[in-house]
């Protein structure tokens, strides 16, 4: 089954500066175990709020406006797409990559099953 992780933070929660060589390098090894494993099918970082773009749909008619967005108090940082066994499975890898991050970030990963072709 396949899972998508989003990782989502409060842009004023994290630390400034982004994430430290040493948090980077750790993300590094568990990314290399996660694909040595089969699990980890595929994950990028996004780039900063400001560079986004909203496409917003109401009462039939679009919107496009451009990032930043003040309204966002929590916002998707990244993502990974997991291939597991189980749900508890993609938990506990989601669990693992919050874990290297320690006390300095406040950050969610929603895990969610994948909606497969019939």
């Amino acid at each position: 089954m396949r899972y998508m992780m989003l990782l989502k933070l409060d842009p004023s929660a994290a630390p400034s500066g982004g994430p430290s060589e040493e948090l980077m390098e750790e993300m590094g090894k568990l990314i290399e175990e996660m694909t040595r494993a089969g699990v980890l099918l595929d994950t990028a970082g996004l780039r900063p709020l400001e560079e986004s773009t909203a496409i917003r749909l109401a009462g039939g008619r679009q919107t496009v406006v451009d990032g930043p967005f003040t309204e966002s108090k929590e916002i998707v940082g990244g993502y990974a797409i997991l291939q597991a066994k189980s749900k508890e499975e993609a938990v506990e890898w989601a669990s693992r990559f919050l874990a290297i991050h320690g006390d300095e970030w406040e950050m969610t990963a929603e895990v969610r099953q994948l909606e497969e072709p019939a």
